[in-house]
């Protein structure tokens, strides 16, 4: 099963269902529709929870729009986005770096 980690101030609004997406650049485990997801909290490496992937899409990070971030965290402006993103993937993040869409529901 696939695993995803999420930093520890999300965990909490992925179980309330409040995030119900998460943006990943270069996709390394080739997440898809139907995937079944162990869901880990960063900091401590624990599981809290199950997930199965409802949606994947992919777009440059310049053509996200308002509807792409629902369940989602938001950015003030797509430099703050970039920002955040390089904080994870360093300097090679770009307006347009290709972003994967993951909408998930919990099981």
């Amino acid at each position: 099963m696939k695993t995803l980690k999420f930093m520890p101030h999300l965990v909490p609004l992925v179980l309330g269902g409040e995030k119900t997406s998460t943006w990943k650049l270069f996709d390394d485990k080739d997440l898809k529709k139907g995937d079944e997801l162990i869901l880990i909290n960063k900091s401590t490496g624990e599981e809290f929870a199950k997930a199965m992937i409802t949606k994947t899409e992919e777009k440059k990070l310049k053509d996200l729009n308002d509807k792409d971030s629902e369940g989602h965290e938001r950015y003030q402006t797509q430099n703050d986005m970039v920002e955040h993103f390089r904080k994870y993937y360093g300097d090679k993040v770009n307006l347009n770096t290709i972003v994967k869409i993951v909408d998930f529901e919990l099981l």
